[in-house]
């Protein structure tokens, strides 16, 4: 089965909905965003939802599926949205380095996983995003978010 393709069509199951209330918990407990009034020389970005079904090793489908909250950062226009884009990352030559130090002195090698670690990216600029398509906030559906920090899909 192919992954949904919008939010629509997920929030009737339990399973996808349950992978979007995950992903909001972790940006808010990340204080990645905070709910305001867009100020009047600002452009708010949309976002939107993606979904990925999670395999086991069988190759079967897993109960666990991933949604995750992305901003539509392809509409930002650099110099007016943002003054450049950089994501961190040790290049391969430097991986290959440690592990080749590692086998020769046999060191022992350990692979970790931080979950929801772009969201925790701190921000040059102030970017404003509008709210999660499906769970609007009741009463304060014309405000967007001030991003604190990262989100997935920004420049």
């Amino acid at each position: 089965k192919a992954e949904p393709i919008d939010y629509v069509e997920v929030m009737k199951q339990e399973l996808w909905r349950a992978a979007m209330i995950e992903e909001l918990q972790a940006i808010e407990k990340n204080q990645t965003r905070t709910l305001t009034k867009l100020p009047f020389n600002k452009k708010s970005i949309d976002v939107k939802w993606v979904f990925k079904l999670k395999l086991n090793p069988d190759g079967s489908i897993a109960k666990h599926r991933k949604a995750r909250l992305v901003a539509k950062g392809f509409l930002q226009k650099q110099g007016l949205d943002y003054s450049e884009g950089f994501a961190s990352m040790a290049r391969i030559k430097t991986i290959r380095l440690v592990m080749a130090l590692a086998s020769g002195k046999r060191w022992p090698l350990f692979q970790l996983d931080v979950k929801s670690a772009f969201l925790k990216g701190p921000l040059e600029e102030d970017v404003y995003v509008t709210q999660s398509p499906g769970f609007e906030v009741e009463g304060n559906e014309n405000k967007i978010y001030k991003l604190n920090k990262a989100l997935y899909g920004l420049k």
